[in-house]
């Protein structure tokens, strides 16, 4: 069965999350989005699902029980080349949203993303909606806005936050004092 060629009428969509309520929550606010969502708890379930039924859309979360979500989008991207993945973290990793990238995922967004911004990035929709560009920001932009969600999830503090980031401390004041990069 090929892309085009499923047994709904709406866009199927797999979500993988181990989070049971935020799964919950997402599957609803998807559904409503349009599309005809399953959803696993881990990466086996995942694939199982999509054995049975290459899915358009998924979205997968970086970290889940069994396997990564890298491994996850390979499987899915292995089974139907045009399935349109979104990588979610919570961890917000530019390698990972790099890796996650160059193995053909359409975006990656840092938790907690809605139903809107998931919808806007596997559609290819920017913010202004149906049928503008999402502009993908640089990677010097990536890290900077990554550094200041994690130095205000740190209140402020350069110690911690750079201990998080895994900088020395005086690298993440010198990262800090410059200005924001250009998209």
């Amino acid at each position: 069965m090929t892309q085009g060629e499923h047994l709904h009428d709406r866009p199927t969509l797999l979500l993988v999350d181990d989070d049971a309520t935020l799964r919950g929550l997402l599957r609803r606010a998807l559904a409503e989005k349009g599309f005809e969502v399953t959803d696993a708890p881990s990466g086996e379930a995942a694939l199982a699902l999509a054995r049975q039924e290459p899915p358009e859309y998924a979205v997968v979360d970086l970290r889940v029980p069994g396997m990564s979500g890298i491994e996850i989008l390979k499987e899915l991207r292995a089974l139907d080349p045009n399935t349109k993945v979104l990588m979610l973290s919570g961890f917000g990793s530019i390698a990972s949203a790099v890796e996650a990238t160059k193995l053909g995922a359409v975006g990656y967004l840092t938790k907690p993303a809605d139903a809107g911004e998931i919808t806007a990035t596997l559609m290819g929709w920017g913010p202004e909606g149906a049928g503008a560009v999402q502009e993908t920001p640089s990677l010097a932009r990536a890290e900077w806005e990554h550094i200041q969600r994690v130095l205000a999830e740190c209140g402020g503090s350069i110690s911690r936050a750079s201990q998080l980031l895994s900088l020395h401390r005086r690298t993440l004041q010198r990262k800090l004092k410059r200005p924001p990069p250009a998209r």
